[in-house]
């Protein structure tokens, strides 16, 4: 690093950041990323690795939506490790009315930029042989794509590090901000000329002023882990209940789809799934809105995940090696 570049320091070392730095040194700036653990541990390494076009709002989310996801293949292309793949979605149905929320998502004007079409029960098995259980059709998403959550952000900071601008700093809590200059727990100062904080799911601290003001709201998944399945899935998947949850899917015939069982409706469970490079399946989940968050995990929507997907499987999920909770 010199002196003769502009200098931008990154507070936080989560996905978000870590993609502030990617832009920040290809835009030419000498990179500081400060990250108060000893590593990222927060919602980017706990998701899916899902780069989820397929749910989002028409207009400028989709359009953010779409950027991101050129953004994702261009580094997955510049750093291997991040395990990019665009190895689209499918999302299943198993009801008439299910499929048929599918059709008019298919039939929107945006639905062409997304990617959509409909399958029929024999193309989901073409498309993914291992969906080898009863459905009806399903809705594909070529858009949709996937990343490996866990390998993300030290991939990504390797490939910087060898650019000789970028430096990672871990351990130190940044408690201080101002023009040009940030202080940490230790009294240790770093000079700027841009700063730019990416706290994640922490709302308080050094963000609390700012989002008191204007809350965003946090929501608490629940998702596990199984062995590997001894099966390829060649794309990421979902069942009908996330229609209920995404907003390209806010459309008349949401109105007709049946009401949720307890269990799924209490936990507002979604089926996603997603395979790792190792061929385990990541699997969920759940949604929780009221704080403070509950730390249990609860083993009622986890049996409910794994019965919704072997039924889709049309064979027995394989064992759950772990299981987290996530902010978001």
């Amino acid at each position: 690093m010199t002196m003769d570049r502009p200098r931008l320091l990154i507070i936080g070392g989560g996905v978000l950041g870590t993609m502030h730095a990617v832009s920040g040194v290809d835009r030419g700036f000498d990179v500081v990323q400060i990250e108060r653990e000893a590593d990222a541990r927060g919602a980017s390494l706990r998701n899916f690795g899902l780069v989820w076009v397929s749910g989002r709002a028409s207009g400028p989310e989709l359009d953010l939506a779409l950027k991101a996801r050129e953004r994702w293949e261009a580094i997955g292309a510049r750093c291997p490790g991040t395990g990019f793949r665009a190895n689209g979605s499918i999302t299943v149905a198993r009801s008439e009315e299910e499929l048929a929320l599918m059709g008019e998502a298919a039939r929107a004007p945006d639905a062409a930029r997304r990617g959509f079409s409909i399958l029929s029960p024999a193309e989901v098995i073409e498309r993914n042989p291992v969906l080898r259980g009863r459905t009806l059709g399903a809705l594909w998403c070529s858009k949709d794509a996937g990343v490996e959550p866990r390998l993300v952000p030290r991939a990504v900071r390797t490939m910087l590090e060898a650019t000789g601008r970028y430096q990672f700093i871990a351990g130190r809590e940044v408690r201080e901000v101002g023009t040009g200059r940030a202080v940490d727990h230790l009294g240790d100062v770093y000079a700027a000329d841009l700063i730019v904080l990416c706290t994640g799911a922490a709302h308080s601290g050094l963000a609390g002023e700012v989002l008191g003001r204007a809350p965003l709201r946090r929501v608490r998944l629940q998702m596990f882990e199984t062995e590997p399945l001894g099966e390829v899935m060649t794309t990421s998947l979902a069942d009908g209940d996330s229609l209920r949850y995404y907003p390209a899917f806010d459309l008349p015939g949401r109105e007709n789809l049946a009401p949720q069982a307890p269990i799924p409706a209490a936990h507002r469970v979604q089926l996603l799934c997603q395979q790792r490079l190792d061929g385990s399946l990541t699997v969920g989940d759940t949604h929780y809105y009221e704080q403070p968050f509950d730390f249990d995990l609860d083993e009622d929507p986890t049996t409910h995940l794994v019965d919704t997907l072997a039924a889709v499987l049309g064979r027995p999920v394989p064992r759950i090696v772990r299981r987290w909770a996530g902010v978001y």
